[in-house]
Formats: C-alpha cells, sequence, structure tokens
C-alpha cells in the first residue's frame, strides 16, 4: 500500500511517517521502482503501537525504547513497567506544574477587580515576577512555576 493508504490504515498521517523514518523511529519504507513508498501490514501495525504510545503521551525516545521491547520477544516485563513508570512520574510532574499554575492564577484573577480601571494585579505580577516566575520546562513541553 502506499504512504496514503498507511497512514488512513494506521491513523499516523503521511508527514508523521515520514517523519518518523526520517527520525528512526520506523525503518524506511520500501521503494517502488518509481521511489513510491510502499507499505506493509507490519509496517502499518508498527505505526499503530507507535500512534497508540503517542496518545498515551510517550516521548519519542520513549516510543523508541518501547518498540525495541515489544520487538524483542526475550524482553523482561519489568523493562516495559520501568519505561511507563517513568512516563508516570514524568505526568505527575506536569499535573503538579500545571495545578500550581492554576491555583496561581485564580489567586490572581480572584484579585483582579475585572473594571474599567487599567491596574491588574495579573499583569503585574507577570510583568514583575514577584509571585509569578514561571519557566519552560523543555524536556515536558509545560511551563512550571519556580
Amino acid at each position: 500500500m502506499n504512504i496514503g493508504e498507511a497512514s488512513k490504515a494506521s491513523g499516523v498521517s503521511s508527514k508523521m511517517i515520514r517523519y518518523y523514518e526520517q527520525i528512526g523511529l520506523i525503518s524506511p519504507a520500501l521503494r517502488t521502482e518509481s521511489s513510491y513508498r510502499t507499505y506493509g501490514d507490519n509496517d502499518v501495525h508498527t505505526l499503530r503501537f507507535v500512534r497508540r504510545a503517542r496518545d498515551l503521551g510517550f516521548s519519542v525516545e520513549q516510543i523508541k525504547e518501547l518498540l525495541a521491547l515489544w520487538r524483542d520477544r526475550s524482553r523482561a516485563s519489568s523493562d516495559v513497567k520501568a519505561v511507563a513508570l517513568e512516563h508516570i512520574a514524568e505526568l505527575e510532574r506536569k499535573i503538579a506544574a500545571i495545578q500550581e499554575m492554576t491555583r496561581t492564577l485564580k489567586h490572581l484573577a480572584g484579585h483582579c477587580h475585572g473594571d474599567d480601571r487599567p491596574d491588574c494585579p495579573i499583569i503585574e505580577e507577570i510583568a514583575n515576577g514577584a509571585q509569578v516566575n514561571m519557566e519552560v520546562n523543555p524536556r515536558f513541553g509545560v511551563a512550571a512555576l519556580k
């Protein structure tokens, strides 16, 4: 099947399939004489695996590790569990950061009069950084309060 058909069958866009090939997450597709990519059932199964892992929020590096474990029939389930537990810990850190941001913003919004005056504690705190000191964590892709 061609890339469009593989995309439809797997739920992964053609653009992402090309990207996954480029970064080595999946093996490059076989090519026809006219250089069109061709995919088989195993390729689609792998793409579905990748899509499900992405849906669960695993990083590309974690998916590489999971794919290697999936392909290794002599793997220990404890290795798979370790990847999952690490991911759970990351998700819990993200949740805590988002909850802290929510609490801070609720506090600031509660102290904003919301009227026609220009005074606004939300803008003041963000501009001055007195209470809100946010940093984007590149590993998690979310802003975290410090």
